[in-house]
């Protein structure tokens, strides 16, 4: 969900909030952005991504584990707008994304690690609702995810209204 905060004054009133430890670059036309976490792991395969967007997202932030490659693009363009039509609030991927042209004019907030042009294998592999680390950090599904340019917070208590 599109939202107004920062996260600096979040993780100040909130010492048992957690920052995600990475340079995270914005790649959404959203960039303050929160919601529930659900939790993917994933390699390289983006089969688990593509089924998840395809659901309703009820405002619900994605978060991935790509196990931090740069080598395969876990979000695309089509994903990206299947994520947008289907109410997911964004995408925190610890991995990469293709199309980021087409990603920045989405009504939609994603953070990832970088981009790389190529396509990941489908060979249905991946895991979700399992704990997840990202940056020193464990997510679990449930989790409340914030998010604007300064970086990715983590809380199991909500910080303010979703």
């Amino acid at each position: 969900m599109s939202a107004v905060f920062s996260t600096p004054d979040l993780a100040d009133g909130a010492p048992e909030a957690r920052a995600l430890l990475h340079s995270w670059q914005d790649f959404g036309a959203v960039r303050c952005f929160s919601g529930v976490a659900l939790t993917v792991k994933c390699f390289e395969d983006n089969s688990l991504v593509k089924e998840l967007v395809q659901q309703q997202g009820d405002g619900r932030i994605l978060v991935v584990d790509g196990g931090c490659s740069l080598r395969r693009a876990l979000l695309g363009d089509q994903l990206a707008a299947k994520a947008v039509e289907n109410g997911w609030s964004g995408l925190v991927i610890a991995g990469a994304v293709r199309d980021v042209e087409i990603l920045e004019t989405l009504d939609l907030g994603v953070k990832a690690l970088g981009a790389c042009p190529q396509k990941t294998d489908k060979r249905g592999e991946g895991q979700r609702d399992i704990p997840v680390e990202i940056g020193g950090t464990t997510v679990r599904s449930g989790d409340y995810i914030y998010a604007d340019r300064n970086g990715v917070l983590v809380s199991s208590e909500a910080l303010q209204p979703l």
